[in-house]
This record gives structure tokens, sequence and C-alpha cells, in this order.
């Protein structure tokens, strides 16, 4: 099996260009996933973010696990549970609006700081979506104006802590699902793993490394380049010791963006090759939501039955 594909952002300044770009390009291509190191995102500010997400896991959501876990009699299952995952979770919203201050239990010191965290991320999404186009041959910028909707992108923090499970084998820190939305960006634990995604059949540890930052494509991603970059089915292990912690952060498309594949990527394709449909995000967004842990082309399927009925308006301008 090929090594996972490792990006180091910095040779994206020099002679090593076209090499790197060549790299993102056939990870985007044929996995679905890259890791960033030297993505401009400092390492101490990592390390906080680090600290301060495992401490507040301690603090305020470590007893309620356990509570939900005795609640549902989840410590000695005997059987495979497929309906529910062994992780501890909260949601922070950034954009259009943010919902950073509302969020209950969090100390300012930590709302400040994952606040900070976001902007950085999302201008490294936007950074992200650029060298995409640049290697589709798109326009600089379509991503970011496909994406952009009426009110401009969604993007979220989902926060997770996956404690140690006594029964990895029954039940899934969290089930195996492709994203639903554009590019995701992960700073995860470098020293409990858990991470895989499914390639050509075999399931593939993506590897903790310190102070990196692993990139996921979203579904969304797939569509507008007509399946040549493809999301990919990943899913987490629950491990018996430690607890990994996972921060991903979800680079979407405006509820009201529609979206289709980039007319510049279907000038030499039969109407047979154009197979993805052009829908409203929050549509797809609310079949997704029954449909999260199925396989994804039936969603596209069900998307197209209902595409004629698609306002099919100009792509907003950012």
């Amino acid at each position: 099996m090929a090594n996972f594909p490792l990006i180091n952002m910095e040779n994206l300044n020099g002679e090593k260009r076209e090499a790197t770009m060549e790299l993102i390009n056939d990870a985007c291509e044929n996995w679905g996933f890259f890791e960033l190191v030297n993505h401009g995102i400092s390492h101490e500010l990592l390390d906080r973010v680090e600290k301060m997400t495992k401490d507040h896991y301690k603090k305020c959501m470590e007893q309620r696990f356990k509570e939900m876990v005795a609640a549902k009699a989840l410590e000695g299952v005997k059987a495979e549970v497929t309906d529910i995952d062994w992780e501890s979770t909260f949601f922070l919203r950034h954009l259009p609006t943010s919902n950073i201050s509302e969020v209950p239990d969090l100390e300012e010191e930590y709302r400040n700081l994952m606040k900070d965290f976001a902007g950085k991320l999302e201008k490294l999404a936007k950074e992200l979506l650029d060298l995409l186009c640049e290697n589709l041959g798109l326009e600089k910028g379509y991503l970011k104006k496909a994406f952009y909707g009426s009110k401009g992108p969604n993007f979220g923090t989902k926060v997770s802590n996956y404690p140690p499970c006594p029964t990895p084998d029954l039940i899934k820190g969290l089930r195996a699902h492709t994203d639903a939305g554009g590019i995701i960006l992960l700073f995860q634990d470098d020293k409990v793993s858990g991470l895989q995604l499914l390639k050509d059949g075999e399931w593939i540890d993506v590897p903790p490394m310190r102070h990196s930052i692993v990139i996921n494509l979203g579904d969304q991603i797939e569509v507008i380049t007509n399946g040549k970059y493809k999301s990919v089915m990943h899913r987490v292990i629950a491990q018996t010791d430690g607890t990994r912690m996972s921060i991903a952060s979800f680079y979407n498309p405006g509820n009201d963006a529609v979206i289709y594949p980039a007319p510049a990527l279907l000038k030499n394709t039969t109407e047979k090759e154009q197979s993805y449909p052009k829908f409203v995000f929050d549509d797809y967004m609310k079949l997704y939501a029954g449909l999260k842990f199925q396989a994804k082309e039936p969603r596209f399927e069900a998307m197209k039955a209902v595409e004629a009925t698609v306002n099919l308006g100009p792509v907003a301008i950012a």
C-alpha cells in the first residue's frame, strides 16, 4: 500500500511547487485525504487548543459520557451496536454567524482561543480551495464562489473525544460515512489513533502526527468536480486505552448555494459521463441527515430525481 499522502505546504513557495501540486492532485484523486505540515498555524496555538480541549472534556464532559454509557447499558454489550457512536461531542458554529458565545460550559479563554483557531482554519480552507482550482484548471476562486450562496459559506467545528472503550469490536467510535459538505480540516490527537479511511476495499489508518492538519474532501467537492475528486468513506475505531481528541472543522457551501458540476470540467464529457446532479445544498443536507451512515450514491440519485425543480440561477460572486 502506498504511503499516506503527506503535503509540506512550505514546498509550495519554491522550486518544489509543481511536484507538491501533483502530490495534492494525486491525493484528491486517489485518496480523498491528505495530511498537511507547515500549514501556517503555529505549534504553540495547536498545543493550547489541544490542552484546553482535553481539560474541558475532563472537567465538563467525561462524567456526562459515563452517565450516558450507563443509561444506555453500553458497558457490557455482547452484540454489535450499530445505531450509536462511542463519542462525546459538542459543536461550534463560525459562519455565517457564530454561536461560540452561547455554547455552555466553555471558559472565556477557551472561547477566544477557538475563535482564533477557527479564523486560521477558515483562511487555510480558502487557500486549499484555490489550490484545488489550480489543479483542476478552474479559474481562481471558482470553488469559493460555488460555495458562497447568498449569505456566504457555512463553517463549523465538531469537537469530539473518544474515551477508552471496553468492547471496541462491538461499537465504533464513529460509524463509517462520507462527509456531506465541502472541505474538512481535522486537528487530531497525535498519541491515540483510530481514524481510518476505506481505500481499494481496505481500511487504512490515518497516521496521527503531531501538529499536522488532516484534510478530507466531502460530497460537494465530488459533485462539483464531476467525480474527478471523490469523498471517501471513513470511520473511527474505538480504543481500549487513552481518550482520543478530534477537532473537525467543516467548510461547507451556504444553505442556498446551488451545487452542480463545474461546466469547465464537462467540456469533453458525454452526457452519460455527466453523472452528478444539480441541487440546493440545504436540500442535500436534509436528505443526508437520515442517510449519513449509508452509501453516498443513492443520495446523489435522489437529488437527481428532484433536479428539475432546482432554480438554476447564477453562482453568487463573493
